[in-house]
């Protein structure tokens, strides 16, 4: 299981410090929450504010905005993963865009808790990762949902019949207890927000986790 530490809980008045002590770690990912205080509450940062963090870590960056397929366009330069919101947009508007994607990113989609995860399924085939809430979007340190376990375990069932290309990540309230439950049922990606930032010993956060 790979480890995608979200900045969201990082000290932001030391970015370039917190930013240097995750490049220090062998986490896989860096995982960027851009809010827009409209689909959530909170607002965060966006594509201007990605371009800056200096990192050769792999960009994983979650979109909890509205009408994300208007805004893809300034993420996909700074970011490898480009994940939106299921509930931010029409299914229609969402396989049209799958189907004709032309945009040089791979692309998730996220879904919240009270989703059901089959309303997915037309989408899956074009889908790069699929990217389960176990926390309601929006602010970290939430607890962890379990509802979020039979999720995994479906997209790992259908990836594995239909040999599906996506990656199945999850966030929300991991610590290294969650996250061995997450990892028992097939997870491949756990994002880690205040599980990691709190710690002393990045690296040693992120080895529990894993």
């Amino acid at each position: 299981m790979k480890v995608s530490p979200s900045i969201l809980s990082m000290d932001f008045s030391r970015k370039e410090e917190e930013i240097n002590k995750l490049n220090q770690t062998d986490a896989e990912y860096i995982h960027l929450d851009v809010m827009d205080g409209h689909f959530v509450s909170n607002k965060t940062f966006d594509e201007q504010f990605i371009k800056t963090i200096k990192s050769d870590k792999i960009f994983d960056t979650h979109l909890m905005i509205k009408d994300p397929l208007k805004e893809l366009h300034k993420y996909v330069p700074y970011t490898t993963y480009l994940t939106f919101h299921y509930e931010a947009e029409t299914k229609e508007n969402i396989l049209e865009y799958l189907k004709n994607k032309k945009d040089d990113c791979l692309i998730g989609l996220s879904i919240k808790p009270g989703t059901d995860v089959r309303v997915l399924d037309e989408m899956l085939p074009y889908l790069d990762l699929v990217l389960v809430m176990s926390v309601e979007p929006g602010k970290g340190g939430q607890k962890f949902m379990e509802s979020a376990l039979s999720k995994i375990e479906y997209l790992v069932n259908k990836k594995k019949v239909f040999n599906y290309k996506y990656l199945i990540e999850v966030d929300g309230g991991i610590n290294e207890q969650t996250a061995k439950l997450v990892k028992g049922v097939g997870c491949e990606i756990v994002v880690a927000g205040s599980y990691v930032f709190s710690s002393s010993d990045y690296q040693t956060a992120i080895d529990k986790i894993r």
